[in-house]
């Protein structure tokens, strides 16, 4: 019997450099979350049965433009009039389950796009600054806070980025394609952070002598 493959995740192999890049929690953490069902929801939101039957299934009300709504758990993030990306800590197939289940005869679509995107999660007081070198947004705490998602680039990388908590933690939506780069880019942006701090601190400290 043949054993099941081990399933890696496209930055399965970034853990250590995500580590040392990590200064302290309330400063700047990186880290990728890999593995969350992912499931691309379509249907009418201007129909209210719609409405009432997609809380139902996913035990909230769907967001509207540009923001996320839900549970630690499982979060419904907008992507357009008509469109959700369902993401949670569950089984793919169980989740895909039970909102066609719920659904039932409703016109809707629910496809499972779980591998085609990982995760990164960003944290701390220099996450902003991280995002805002390679991002068109404005990230400034009073215009980019939960329950706050957009689509958008990061340095060049097709994002969906959600402001997850005012810690403030970040979440970047990534294809996995393109995990890498952006891995790369994240990091190189945070030494920048770092050297700019350390620089600071210097001059501070001449400057008193």
């Amino acid at each position: 019997m043949t054993a099941s493959p081990e399933r890696v995740s496209p930055l399965g192999s970034w853990s250590e450099r995500f580590a040392a890049a990590s200064t302290t929690a309330d400063r700047f953490a990186i880290q990728e979350v890999p593995f969350l069902a992912q499931i691309n929801l379509r249907g009418d939101f201007s129909d209210a049965e719609f409405r009432a039957q997609a809380a139902k299934a996913l035990g909230f009300a769907p967001p509207d433009a540009n923001s996320w709504s839900g549970s630690v758990e499982r979060r419904a993030l907008w992507l357009g009039p008509d469109e959700w990306l369902i993401v949670a800590r569950e089984e793919p197939a169980r989740l895909e389950r039970e909102l066609r289940e719920g659904l039932g005869r409703l016109h809707h679509s629910v496809v499972d796009v779980s591998a085609s995107r990982t995760t990164i999660e960003l944290s701390g007081s220099e996450a902003r600054l991280v995002l805002a070198k390679g991002s068109p947004l404005d990230l400034h705490a009073q215009a980019f806070a939960p329950p706050a998602m957009a689509q958008s680039l990061l340095a060049k990388a097709q994002v969906i980025l959600q402001a997850l908590d005012r810690r403030p933690t970040f979440r970047l939506f990534v294809r996995s394609s393109f995990a890498g780069y952006l891995a790369e880019w994240l990091l190189d942006a945070a030494a920048e952070c770092a050297a700019s701090r350390a620089l600071d601190a210097r001059k501070l400290a001449w400057h008193l002598g």
